[in-house]
């Protein structure tokens, strides 16, 4: 990414029409957080995004970097995912300074797309912070209001997807089914687990993760059926396929365990024994296109039993 301008700069004033009387929330004004001065690592924080919020404008600027400016909602995308994924690299690789920065990047990434926004009129950083100010307090009444104290957070998980529903009753939107708001977008595990449990917040869903067992069991046999047949349907096996990942993702669920997680640390460990396995080959002069299945397993096996010890 481009080297930041170290100079201070005035902050972009750039006004937002369509943001002027916007209504707080779809379900009338939403409370305001606790009163009181703000504390001090807000203010720290306050100070250090309004610096970035500065920085970005002049790299848009029109003297600003070529780069930034040639930049749109599109081209955008895969930055946006890749400083996500590797927010998620830190987090799994247990790097706390890594991740430091990586969550850096990641707002960045945000700002400038609000950036984008605020030149063409549709919103500021400012409306997009204030969304989120809004929604939390607005979701969470049992700390900012006065509703009882939610007891466990399945009971927040309720309590959340009735806001929702009243939120687009009150906005038009009352047909919309509670999985409207998981994006399409999202990779197709995380999309089956985020799926389960906006479901099981309503109480559709099984009751004991053996339970989800028995339904992995019975997708394995309809699996092994169409992979018995000779006809070979291959839009039969591709729905029975996906029908056993969905059941996968939502055992991973019930267990408490995200699945695209679990899934990276298997794909983390295969990697590294792999290539063990490779540098071990090679070290006694033997590629593995030349070996055997055989010793291939056997030394596999060796190299799990050492991981093991």
């Amino acid at each position: 990414m481009n080297e930041r301008p170290k100079s201070r700069v005035r902050r972009a004033d750039v006004r937002n029409p369509k943001s002027e009387g916007r209504s707080p929330g779809a379900d009338g004004p939403t409370p305001d957080p606790p009163a009181g001065e703000p504390s001090a690592p807000a203010r720290v924080a306050a100070e250090r995004f309004a610096r970035l919020v500065d920085v970005v404008a002049a790299l848009r600027a029109p003297q600003g970097c070529p780069w930034d400016r040639e930049q749109t909602f599109e081209s955008l995308r895969p930055f946006v995912l890749e400083e996500a994924y590797e927010v998620l690299e830190a987090i799994d690789a247990g790097a706390r300074d890594a991740l430091c920065g990586e969550i850096g990047d990641f707002i960045f990434e945000g700002v400038l797309l609000a950036q984008l926004a605020a030149e063409t009129g549709d919103f500021t950083v400012a409306d997009s912070l204030q969304a989120i100010v809004d929604k939390l307090v607005r979701r969470h009444p049992h700390v900012f209001g006065t509703a009882a104290r939610a007891r466990s957070s399945q009971e927040v998980l309720g309590r959340w997807e009735e806001s929702k529903a009243r939120e687009r009753q009150q906005s038009g939107a009352a047909g919309q089914s509670i999985l409207g708001g998981v994006p399409r977008t999202l990779p197709a595990l995380l999309r089956a687990y985020e799926m389960g449990s906006r479901a099981a917040a309503v109480n559709f869903d099984w009751q004991r993760a053996a339970d989800v067992i028995a339904k992995i069991e019975e997708e394995v046999a309809e699996l092994r059926a169409v992979v018995d047949d000779q006809a070979g349907d291959r839009v039969r096996l591709e729905e029975e396929m996906g029908d056993l990942l969905f059941a996968i993702a939502n055992l991973s669920r019930k267990l408490g365990i995200e699945p695209e997680a679990a899934l990276r640390r298997a794909d983390d460990k295969f990697a590294r024994r792999f290539t063990e396995l490779e540098r071990r080959f090679a070290a006694r002069g033997q590629s593995l296109q030349g070996s055997t299945l055989d010793e291939m397993e056997a030394e596999w096996e060796r190299i799990k039993c050492e991981e093991r010890a």
